[in-house]
């Protein structure tokens, strides 16, 4: 029988509360891609995971056998993933439902290299009708719930079925709507996502928080370049695709590779990203009242500074038009591996100061 402590089987964990795996990830689940395709052909021999390529979309599944031997070793974890009519239990061929089996391995791989519990045994139950509000604390922050747990309430979440989260990640200070638009725009229905964002205040509201948590959204996608075009996004011909909006105040971008996965892990640690606004603001004066402008401070001469390295879009997009507007110039620090995109979308006049990736990853993350 496989252990739960092989890379085998983790292997199988990750496809089973996925539906499907892709293939072009098994890089990013394991440190050498030819050690995961010497796993990959070992599971297919004992017969425990199969490959299904149709539309240029390769990617592995669970076999009968592999099903029974998770639910064998962790029924609490994988019981609302592997039994019934779910999704990622009778997994359909269609294109679009597999792409959004393998957005959610994508979104699953991030929050794990971030640190984040992903797995329901994990965590406490908050969405079922004997939620374990004494267990869930501040400190036992950050938590991801996936839609399907929170799916899990029943009619209370009828009008949010068709929210296009893929669930919330619950941080100390705010609850992130966590989404997926892989390469493409992701379709997008702006009512829907108001009633989230309502929801979410309502049921989560002093507990674990105090009072009305606050709510902002992460918008996972493959590569820089696909911020550039989601801020660029009208919507498309029927207005159904993602565009900046009102359903959420603050809404960031993270790519889903190393570079997002270190950003991650700054967005869900309050006290870090105070002490990075700490060293960076350390030169500039006090934010001003009385300019109309998104700012966070202003230079010795007077000039708005606004921090982008969390990528807001709205608060970039918010900085860039009052900057137009007022007809100032501005000052931006960002992550290196953002400025190029941002560069590319902003109109105003800008001096761009970019933080070493590298640096801080060493410095504040502790990497090697």
């Amino acid at each position: 029988m496989l252990r739960p402590d092989t890379q085998k089987f983790k292997l199988l964990e990750m496809i089973g509360i996925s539906g499907e795996f892709p293939a072009d990830q098994l890089g990013r689940l394991f440190s050498s891609l030819s050690y995961a395709e010497k796993l990959v052909t070992e599971l297919k021999t004992e017969k425990l995971i199969r490959t299904h390529y149709k539309d240029k979309l390769r990617g592995y599944r669970l076999t009968k056998r592999s099903k029974e031997l998770l639910l064998s070793c962790y029924p609490d974890r994988f019981s609302c993933y592997l039994t019934g009519n779910t999704e990622t239990n009778r997994v359909r061929s269609e294109t679009p439902r597999r792409i959004r089996l393998h957005q959610k391995a994508e979104t699953y791989l991030t929050l794990l290299h971030a640190g984040i519990p992903i797995f329901p045994d994990e965590k406490p139950g908050i969405f079922a009708s004997d939620r374990e509000a004494g267990s869930l604390t501040l400190r036992s922050l950050p938590l991801f719930y996936s839609s399907r747990e929170m799916k899990e309430l029943g009619e209370i979440t009828t009008k949010i079925k068709n929210s296009r989260s893929m669930g919330i990640l619950m941080a100390p200070h705010c609850v992130y709507a966590i989404y997926n638009t892989g390469s493409s725009i992701l379709k997008w229905e702006y009512k829907t996502e108001v009633r989230l964002n309502a929801f979410l205040q309502h049921y989560l509201q002093d507990f674990p928080y105090s009072g009305h948590p606050k709510i902002r959204a992460i918008m996972l996608g493959s590569g820089m370049d696909t911020a550039f075009r989601l801020l660029t996004s009208t919507g498309g011909y029927k207005k159904s695709l993602f565009m900046l909006d009102t359903s959420f105040e603050h809404f960031h971008f993270v790519p889903n590779d190393v570079q997002g996965e270190a950003l991650l892990k700054l967005l869900v640690n309050p006290k870090m990203m105070a002490k990075l606004n700490t060293l960076l603001l350390s030169d500039q004066e006090t934010r001003k009242d009385d300019l109309p402008i998104e700012h966070d401070g202003v230079d010795q001469n007077g000039t708005p500074t606004i921090l982008a390295y969390d990528f807001d879009m709205q608060r970039i997009n918010r900085f860039n038009t009052g900057l137009n507007v007022y007809g100032i110039s501005g000052n931006l620090i960002c992550f290196d591996f953002q400025t190029p995109i941002l560069k590319q979308y902003l109109t105003a006049d800008i001096r761009y100061s970019s933080i070493d990736l590298s640096k801080f990853r060493k410095g504040f993350l502790h990497e090697p």
